[in-house]
C-alpha cells in the first residue's frame, strides 16, 4: 500500500501488450506502525441522524451484528459478530473501494469531467463504481464474466453502466478474459481510465482507513479473530494490516474457495474442482493488492456449506446476505471453536441477497445442484433411478476448430439445437447452441468461416451419471438441455472440414468427460416408456 497506483490511462501500450494484475506491490508497510503512511488518510466522520448531500455519504459505518443463534447451533463459547457490509449504499463491501478509487483519481487529476471509467469485475466493484459514476456524472463500462448473476447486470444497467460479458472459463491472462478485454476497450476509447481494483492501493486502504477502524471501535478495541473471504484481497489485506498494528494478538483468517489459487500453503489449492458457484471471491492469480503475509491461517471453502450457511443467516438471524457471506460465516463458526468465553470473532458479510434472488435463495436452484435434498414427495416409478439408467446414446460432438458454417450444417442435418465441443484430449470445453450462434451473428462477432471456439456457450448445466432423475427433472424445468459427465467417454466426433463421424468410446476416462446430452424430450420419452 505505497505511493500512487499506476492506474491505466488512455493510450497505454499497444494492442499486444497488457498490464499484469499480479505484479509484486511496492508496499513499505510494517506491522510496528513506526513509519508514517505515505497515503492520504481518508476516514470521514458521519452522523447517520443528519441529512446527506448524496447517497455516497451513506457508504461506510455499517452495523456489527451478533450472530447469537449461529453461536448456539455451532456450540461456540466466544461471541460471533457479522460486519454487515450489505448496508452500504450500493449493497456491498465494494462500495467502499469504488468511492475511494474514484475520489483518489479525482484528487490526483487522473479522471476529469467527461472521462470514462472502465473496470473488470465480478460485479460488486462494478456496482460501487457505477453508483459513484451515476452521482458524479462519469460514463461507466463494466466488463464481467458470464458466471455472474443477472441481478448484478440489471442493477448495473439501471445505474447507467454499459456491460460487456466475457467467458467464465477464460484464464486471467487470456485475450478474452475480463481483465484484458477491459484493457483493450481502454486503449480504444478516448479519455478512458481503468481504476484497476487488482493493483490500486485505494482498494486495501479503504478498509485500512474505514472498515478496520469501525470494527475496532464497535468491539471496544478487542477483537480476537477476524474472518474474511479473499477475492482481490483488498478487504482482508486492509483489515489485516490495521489489526497487526492496533490489535496484534488478533488472528486474521482468510477464506478461499476450492478451485481458487489464493491460499497458502499452496498444497491447500490442489483439487479436482474447476468451477464454484460462489461469486466475488477466489482467483486463478495473486492480485497485486493481496498481501498474504498478514493472514495467520487460510481455510478452503466449498459451495454447499457456504450456501447452506447463507440461507441460515437469512432464516435464523434475519440477515439478507449473499453467498460469500455464508462462506465467511461458516468458516468463522469452525475457526472460532478454538476461542474462549469472552473472546470476540468478527466475520465480514460482503453483500446482500439482492444479487442472488434467482440463485441460492431458490430451493429449486439448491436442489438442482444437490446442495439440499429434493422435496418432491411423489413416489414415481423413476424417483430412485439415476441418469445412468437412461442408457444414454453417444452425442454428436465437434471440435473447437470446426467452422460455424459446418456446425450449422450438422445441426440442420441431425435436427439438433446444441452440439458439445470437445478438445483433442476428449474434454468438453463448451457447447455451441442455436442461441449462442444467433446472438454472435446478430452482434457481428463472428463470420461463417470463423471457428466455433469464438462463440462457445459455457453456462450450460452439467450433471453426473450417478445423479438422481428427480434432480434431473428439476433442472429440466428451467434448462433446455443437460450435459452428462462421467468416466465412460462416449461421443460421435464430427471431423472438421470432412464432416465425417468417428466414434469415440473410452472406459475409465477423466471424471469430467462428456458421455451424453439430455433434453426435456429425451426425459419425457424415458419416463413415458413404462406406459
Amino acid at each position: 500500500m505505497s505511493g500512487k497506483c499506476p492506474i491505466s490511462g488512455n493510450g497505454a501500450g499497444d494492442a499486444d501488450s497488457w498490464i499484469r494484475p499480479d505484479q509484486p506491490p511496492k508496499c513499505t508497510w510494517d506491522a510496528s506502525g513506526s513509519k508514517p503512511s505515505p497515503h492520504f488518510v481518508y476516514r470521514p466522520v458521519r452522523d447517520r441522524k443528519t441529512t446527506f448531500a448524496t447517497v455516497l455519504e451513506a457508504i461506510g459505518d455499517t452495523p456489527l451484528v451478533r450472530l447469537s443463534k449461529i453461536e448456539k447451533e455451532y456450540g461456540l463459547k466466544c461471541q460471533l459478530f457479522g460486519k454487515c457490509e450489505f448496508f452500504n449504499a450500493g449493497g456491498s463491501v465494494k462500495d467502499r473501494i469504488g468511492l475511494r478509487m474514484v475520489e483518489d483519481a479525482e484528487r490526483e487529476g487522473i479522471i476529469k469531467p467527461g472521462y470514462t471509467i472502465i473496470e473488470p469485475t465480478s460485479g460488486n466493484t462494478g456496482i460501487g463504481l457505477a453508483l459513484a459514476s451515476a452521482v458524479k456524472g462519469y460514463r461507466c463500462i463494466i466488463v464481467m464474466p458470464e458466471k455472474m448473476s443477472m441481478e448484478k447486470v440489471n442493477v448495473l444497467k439501471a445505474l447507467g453502466a454499459e456491460i460487456v460479458r466475457t467467458p467464465t472459463s477464460a484464464r486471467f491472462d487470456a485475450p478474452e478474459s475480463h481483465i484484458r478485454v477491459a484493457q483493450k476497450l481502454q486503449r480504444e476509447i478516448t479519455n478512458a481510465v481503468i481504476l484497476d481494483q487488482y493493483r490500486n492501493p485505494g482498494n486495501p486502504l479503504a478498509h485500512y482507513d474505514t472498515t478496520a477502524e469501525e470494527i475496532l471501535e464497535q468491539c471496544g478495541g478487542q477483537v480476537d479473530m477476524v474472518v474474511g473471504g479473499a477475492g482481490t484481497g483488498g478487504t482482508i489485506t486492509g483489515i489485516g494490516k490495521k489489526f497487526k498494528e492496533k490489535c496484534p494478538k488478533c488472528r486474521v483468517i482468510a477464506v478461499d474457495p476450492e478451485g481458487s489459487d489464493l491460499a497458502l500453503p499452496e498444497e491447500l489449492n490442489k483439487t479436482d474442482t474447476t468451477y464454484y458457484e460462489i461469486e466475488g471471491i477466489g482467483y486463478d492469480f495473486i492480485p497485486t493488492v493481496l498481501d498474504r503475509s498478514v493472514v495467520d491461517k487460510w481455510y478452503k471453502s466449498n459451495d454447499k456449506e457456504s450456501l447452506i450457511m447463507a440461507r441460515k443467516l437469512i432464516r435464523m438471524e434475519g440477515l439478507l446476505c449473499g453467498g460469500s457471506s455464508g462462506t465467511a460465516a461458516y468458516i468463522a463458526a469452525e475457526a472460532a471453536k478454538e476461542l474462549k468465553e469472552g473472546q470476540k470473532c468478527v466475520c465480514i458479510l460482503p453483500d446482500s441477497i439482492r444479487n442472488y434472488m434467482t440463485k441460492h435463495l431458490m430451493e429449486e436452484w439448491m436442489m438442482e445442484r444437490d446442495f439440499i435434498p429434493c422435496t418432491d414427495k411423489d413416489d414415481k416409478w423413476w424417483s430412485k433411478l439415476t441418469i445412468s439408467d437412461m442408457k444414454l446414446q453417444a452425442p454428436v460432438a465437434i471440435m473447437p476448430e470446426t467452422k460455424c458454417e459446418e456446425a450449422l450444417k450438422i445441426m440442420e442435418t441431425h435436427n439438433f439445437d446444441q452440439l458439445p465441443v470437445i478438445n483433442k484430449d476428449g474434454k468438453m470445453v463448451g457447447t455451441v447452441t442455436v442461441g449462442s450462434l444467433t446472438s454472435s451473428f446478430s452482434a457481428d462477432k463472428v463470420k461463417l468461416t470463423d471457428p466455433v471456439s469464438m462463440c462457445l456457450y459455457s453456462k450450460f448445466k452439467k450433471m453426473k451419471v450417478g445423479d438422481k432423475l428427480t434432480t434431473l427433472s428439476k433442472v429440466l424445468e428451467t434448462d433446455h438441455f443437460v450435459v452428462v459427465l462421467g468416466s465412460k467417454v462416449q461421443y460421435n466426433l464430427v471431423e472438421p472440414d470432412s464432416l465425417t463421424l468417428s466414434e469415440m468410446r473410452i472406459d475409465g476416462g477423466a471424471p469430467d468427460s462428456v458421455c451424453g446430452i439430455i433434453t426435456p424430450v429425451d426425459f419425457l420419452h424415458f419416463i413415458s416408456s413404462k406406459h
